[in-house]
Formats: C-alpha cells, structure tokens, sequence
C-alpha cells in the first residue's frame, strides 16, 4: 500500500552570533517537540516572504527585532507525520536583547555548549553543518 504523502511546511530560523555565542531559545512544555532547543523562528504563513515571517516571529517569541541578512542553509528533515524545509538565515540584532516571550528560555550558547543541547531533527542538523564549518 503506498504511504500517504507528508505535508511540507516551510520554517525560517535565525543564525544569530555575538561574540563566538549562537543564539539559541528552549521550546515551551506544551509545544511539539516540548523542551528542546532550537535556533529561533517558525512557520512561513501565506503570503509572506521568509524575512517578513523571520522578523514576525522572532518578535512574538523573544520580542527581539532583527535584521535578516544571507541565508546561509537549507535542510530537508522528515519527522513521522510532516517534513520540515528549513531555511537558515543569518541576522542581526537590531534592538534590546532578546528574552523568552513564548519560548521557555533563551541564552547565548558556545559551539561546545550547542554540542550538549537538545535539539530536534532539523535543527541538529543545522548544528552538525555550523560546527564542521567552526
């Protein structure tokens, strides 16, 4: 019997760096994938483009204003019931420092430190690619 085809949603994620520190957010007890970190950002709605719906979210989740620069990364990762196409762009802070709106958490995270952190699929595997590249 084939397999029933898996929807597709488009995320958008920060790469934000300060001083050797990726800035990282801890997902909300009741969200999917509860607890576990993650380059912050989120869903691309219609009609938006991936820096409109960047800015969006980071602003909803850690009331943190960005500018979105180069996208630096694309990876494809199939979770059971969906497949995520994540876009990874570079940014940079314009505002005040960022804090946990509708995130559990947010720090600053060493390369070290991103090696000991939870992250699901997709976002480990941005990890993977970033720490060949340090």
């Amino acid at each position: 019997m084939p397999r029933a085809h898996k929807p597709s949603i488009r995320v958008v994620t920060a790469l934000v760096e300060r001083g050797g520190r990726y800035l990282v957010a801890q997902r909300r007890p009741q969200a999917a994938l509860p607890l576990l970190w993650e380059f912050p950002g989120g869903r691309v709605e219609p009609g938006e483009t991936d820096a409109q719906a960047l800015c969006r979210e980071l602003m909803k989740r850690l009331a943190l204003e960005v500018e979105v620069e180069e996208r630096v990364m694309r990876v494809n990762h199939a979770y059971e019931r969906y497949t995520i196409e994540l876009r990874v762009y570079r940014c940079r802070v314009l505002g005040a420092e960022p804090h946990p709106v509708y995130a559990n958490a947010v720090r600053w995270a060493s390369a070290e430190e991103l090696e000991q952190l939870p992250f699901p699929g997709a976002d480990q595997a941005t990890i993977d690619a970033l720490l060949e590249d340090l």
